[in-house]
Protein backbone atom coordinates (compact mmCIF):
# COMPACT_ATOMS: atom_id res chain seq x y z
CA UNK A 1 0.00 0.00 0.00
CA UNK A 2 1.62 3.37 -1.20
CA UNK A 3 1.05 6.64 0.94
CA UNK A 4 0.01 9.52 -0.87
CA UNK A 5 0.32 13.34 0.92
CA UNK A 6 -2.36 15.59 0.31
CA UNK A 7 -2.44 18.09 -2.20
CA UNK A 8 -0.14 21.35 -1.13
CA UNK A 9 -2.09 24.33 0.67
CA UNK A 10 0.43 26.69 -0.49
CA UNK A 11 -1.00 26.55 -4.06
CA UNK A 12 -3.33 29.38 -4.84
CA UNK A 13 -7.17 27.92 -5.17
CA UNK A 14 -9.14 29.88 -7.60
CA UNK A 15 -12.67 30.86 -5.77
CA UNK A 16 -15.96 31.98 -8.01
CA UNK A 17 -16.42 35.58 -7.12
CA UNK A 18 -19.80 34.83 -7.28
CA UNK A 19 -19.50 32.02 -4.59
CA UNK A 20 -17.62 34.21 -2.36
CA UNK A 21 -20.09 36.59 -2.33
CA UNK A 22 -22.63 34.40 -1.44
CA UNK A 23 -20.43 33.62 1.48
CA UNK A 24 -20.27 36.97 2.68
CA UNK A 25 -23.98 37.66 2.26
CA UNK A 26 -24.56 34.36 4.02
CA UNK A 27 -21.97 35.17 6.84
CA UNK A 28 -23.43 38.81 7.13
CA UNK A 29 -27.20 37.63 7.67
CA UNK A 30 -26.18 35.21 10.62
CA UNK A 31 -24.48 38.20 12.22
CA UNK A 32 -27.33 40.11 11.80
CA UNK A 33 -29.84 37.11 13.00
CA UNK A 34 -28.29 37.64 16.03
CA UNK A 35 -28.60 40.94 16.85
CA UNK A 36 -28.27 44.42 14.95
CA UNK A 37 -24.93 45.45 13.86
CA UNK A 38 -23.42 48.74 12.23
CA UNK A 39 -22.01 48.69 8.74
CA UNK A 40 -18.23 49.25 10.32
CA UNK A 41 -19.06 46.18 12.77
CA UNK A 42 -20.17 43.51 9.38
CA UNK A 43 -16.85 45.40 7.30
CA UNK A 44 -14.89 44.17 10.69
CA UNK A 45 -16.22 41.02 10.48
CA UNK A 46 -15.89 40.40 6.89
CA UNK A 47 -12.23 41.36 6.79
CA UNK A 48 -11.13 39.35 10.00
CA UNK A 49 -12.25 36.26 7.68
CA UNK A 50 -10.49 37.45 4.81
CA UNK A 51 -13.02 38.73 2.14
CA UNK A 52 -11.50 41.13 -0.35
CA UNK A 53 -12.81 45.03 -0.02
CA UNK A 54 -14.43 45.13 -3.12
CA UNK A 55 -16.39 41.97 -2.45
CA UNK A 56 -17.42 43.10 1.29
CA UNK A 57 -18.85 46.42 -0.37
CA UNK A 58 -21.05 45.32 -2.60
CA UNK A 59 -22.60 42.43 -0.36
CA UNK A 60 -22.42 45.47 2.29
CA UNK A 61 -24.20 47.74 -0.09
CA UNK A 62 -27.08 45.17 -1.16
CA UNK A 63 -27.59 44.41 2.70
CA UNK A 64 -27.82 48.34 3.25
CA UNK A 65 -30.33 48.81 0.04
CA UNK A 66 -32.32 46.24 1.53
CA UNK A 67 -32.79 48.02 4.76
CA UNK A 68 -30.79 45.05 6.39
CA UNK A 69 -27.85 47.62 7.61
CA UNK A 70 -28.89 51.39 8.71
CA UNK A 71 -26.20 53.08 11.34
CA UNK A 72 -28.94 56.10 12.07
CA UNK A 73 -31.95 53.14 13.08
CA UNK A 74 -29.08 51.18 14.48
CA UNK A 75 -27.84 54.40 16.66
CA UNK A 76 -31.69 55.56 17.77
CA UNK A 77 -32.30 51.59 18.91
CA UNK A 78 -28.70 51.28 20.89
CA UNK A 79 -29.65 54.95 22.82
CA UNK A 80 -33.24 53.82 23.86
CA UNK A 81 -32.21 50.45 24.81
CA UNK A 82 -28.71 51.44 26.45
CA UNK A 83 -30.18 54.05 28.17
CA UNK A 84 -33.77 52.60 29.20
CA UNK A 85 -31.93 49.18 30.67
CA UNK A 86 -28.43 50.66 31.78
CA UNK A 87 -28.90 53.78 32.62
CA UNK A 88 -26.40 55.11 30.16
CA UNK A 89 -25.73 59.04 30.44
CA UNK A 90 -24.59 60.81 26.71
CA UNK A 91 -20.98 60.49 27.32
CA UNK A 92 -21.17 56.66 28.02
CA UNK A 93 -23.54 56.44 25.18
CA UNK A 94 -21.18 58.31 22.62
CA UNK A 95 -18.30 56.20 23.28
CA UNK A 96 -20.42 53.07 23.02
CA UNK A 97 -21.97 53.87 19.62
CA UNK A 98 -18.13 55.10 18.69
CA UNK A 99 -16.28 51.75 19.12
CA UNK A 100 -19.56 50.37 17.08
CA UNK A 101 -17.97 52.13 14.09
CA UNK A 102 -21.60 54.83 13.89
CA UNK A 103 -19.82 58.18 12.13
CA UNK A 104 -20.51 61.09 13.96
CA UNK A 105 -23.17 63.25 13.04
CA UNK A 106 -25.34 59.87 13.17
CA UNK A 107 -24.50 59.92 17.04
CA UNK A 108 -25.38 63.71 17.25
CA UNK A 109 -28.63 62.65 16.08
CA UNK A 110 -29.10 59.80 18.06
CA UNK A 111 -28.32 61.84 21.26
CA UNK A 112 -29.96 65.08 20.36
CA UNK A 113 -33.20 63.69 21.64
CA UNK A 114 -31.61 63.50 25.40
CA UNK A 115 -31.43 67.05 27.22
CA UNK A 116 -29.83 68.17 30.01
CA UNK A 117 -32.94 67.81 32.17
CA UNK A 118 -34.04 64.15 30.68
CA UNK A 119 -30.24 63.17 31.84
CA UNK A 120 -31.05 64.52 35.30
CA UNK A 121 -34.23 62.49 35.70
CA UNK A 122 -32.11 59.34 34.91
CA UNK A 123 -29.79 59.85 37.26
CA UNK A 124 -32.18 60.59 39.60
CA UNK A 125 -34.05 57.32 39.20
CA UNK A 126 -30.71 55.47 39.35
CA UNK A 127 -29.94 57.24 42.58
CA UNK A 128 -33.31 56.44 44.24
CA UNK A 129 -33.46 53.22 43.43
CA UNK A 130 -29.76 52.31 44.81
CA UNK A 131 -30.52 54.72 47.77
CA UNK A 132 -33.38 52.46 48.90
CA UNK A 133 -31.16 49.52 49.85
CA UNK A 134 -28.27 51.42 51.42
CA UNK A 135 -27.84 51.98 55.36
CA UNK A 136 -27.61 55.75 55.80
CA UNK A 137 -26.06 57.50 58.78
CA UNK A 138 -22.72 58.37 60.48
CA UNK A 139 -20.01 58.14 58.58
CA UNK A 140 -21.69 56.09 55.98
CA UNK A 141 -23.29 58.73 54.27
CA UNK A 142 -19.85 59.99 52.83
CA UNK A 143 -19.03 56.77 51.59
CA UNK A 144 -22.94 55.75 50.21
CA UNK A 145 -21.95 59.33 48.43
CA UNK A 146 -18.51 58.77 47.08
CA UNK A 147 -20.42 55.15 45.34
CA UNK A 148 -23.46 56.91 43.82
CA UNK A 149 -21.42 59.38 42.23
CA UNK A 150 -18.71 56.81 41.36
CA UNK A 151 -21.79 54.88 39.82
CA UNK A 152 -23.50 57.32 38.12
CA UNK A 153 -19.63 58.62 36.84
CA UNK A 154 -19.21 55.10 35.05
CA UNK A 155 -22.34 55.53 33.38
CA UNK A 156 -21.17 58.88 31.85
CA UNK A 157 -22.96 61.27 33.39
CA UNK A 158 -21.11 64.61 34.39
CA UNK A 159 -19.12 64.63 37.79
CA UNK A 160 -20.82 67.90 39.18
CA UNK A 161 -24.47 66.73 38.39
CA UNK A 162 -23.72 63.49 39.63
CA UNK A 163 -22.61 65.03 42.54
CA UNK A 164 -25.70 67.29 43.03
CA UNK A 165 -27.84 64.74 42.37
CA UNK A 166 -27.06 62.11 45.02
CA UNK A 167 -26.61 65.11 47.62
CA UNK A 168 -30.34 66.28 46.62
CA UNK A 169 -31.30 62.31 46.66
CA UNK A 170 -29.58 61.45 49.97
CA UNK A 171 -31.03 64.35 52.32
CA UNK A 172 -34.18 63.38 50.61
CA UNK A 173 -34.19 59.79 51.58
CA UNK A 174 -33.06 60.89 55.04
CA UNK A 175 -36.01 63.21 55.50
CA UNK A 176 -38.41 60.18 54.38
CA UNK A 177 -36.62 57.56 56.31
CA UNK A 178 -36.93 60.36 59.52
CA UNK A 179 -40.72 60.58 58.84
Amino acid sequence: MTFCPPPSTSEPVEVDPAKRAEQAKSLCLRLLTARARTRAELAGQLAKRGYPDDVSERVLDRLAAAKLIDDVDFAEQWVRSRREHAGKGRKALAVELRTKGVAEDVIAGALEGIDAAAERDRAEQLVHAKLRRETLGGDDDLKVTRRLVAMLARRGYNPSMAYDVVSTELAAERERRRV
